[in-house]
C-alpha cells in the first residue's frame, strides 16, 4: 500500500525550492533599498542657524532667523518653537512669514529666512528656538536679545 503513492519528482522539487529562495532574496533586497534610502535622505539635511537678529521697525518688534542647510538632502520646516525658557517652548509656527514661504531649505549651502513680527521681546532676555522638519531633524538653539 505504501509503494503505490507517488509523491512529487525530485526535479520538481528543487525547482519549487529555488523558486522560493530566489523570491525571499527579491524581497529581503527591496525593503533593504527602501529602508537604506529612507534613513540616508533623512540623515543628508544638516541645518544650522546662521543668524538671528531682533529690531524694531515703528515700535514694532521682529526677530528674524535664518536657517542654512549644508546636506545632501532638501529641508522642510514644519514647526517652530520659541520660549524664554527650553522647557517652556511655545508653538510659533503660524505667527511666522518664511522665505521662500514653501519652507524648504534647499540642499548645498540653501537658506531660509523666518520672520517673527510682534514678538514682545526684551532687551537683555534669552530666548530658546526649536525648529523642527518634517522629517523629525530638531535644531534648538538660543540667543540673547541685545
Amino acid at each position: 500500500m505504501l509503494k503505490a503513492k507517488k509523491g512529487i519528482s525530485p526535479i520538481l522539487a528543487t525547482l519549487l525550492l529555488i523558486v522560493i529562495a530566489v523570491a525571499a532574496v527579491i524581497v529581503t533586497y527591496a525593503w533593504v533599498m527602501t529602508f537604506t534610502t529612507t534613513q540616508t535622505g533623512q540623515a543628508g539635511a544638516v541645518l544650522q542657524e546662521v543668524n538671528t537678529r531682533f529690531y524694531n521697525v515703528s515700535s514694532t518688534k521682529y526677530i528674524d532667523v535664518t536657517l542654512m542647510n549644508s546636506g545632501t538632502a532638501d529641508a522642510k520646516i514644519t514647526k517652530v518653537y520659541v520660549g524664554t525658557s527650553s522647557a517652556t517652548l511655545t508653538d510659533m509656527t503660524d505667527s511666522f512669514v518664511f522665505a521662500p514661504v514653501s519652507k524648504i531649505v534647499k540642499a548645498n549651502g540653501g537658506s531660509i529666512l523666518a520672520t517673527l513680527e510682534n514678538y514682545s521681546w526684551t532687551s537683555g532676555q534669552r530666548y530658546y528656538f526649536k525648529f523642527v522638519t518634517e522629517a523629525g531633524q530638531q535644531i534648538p538653539f538660543d540667543k540673547i536679545a541685545p
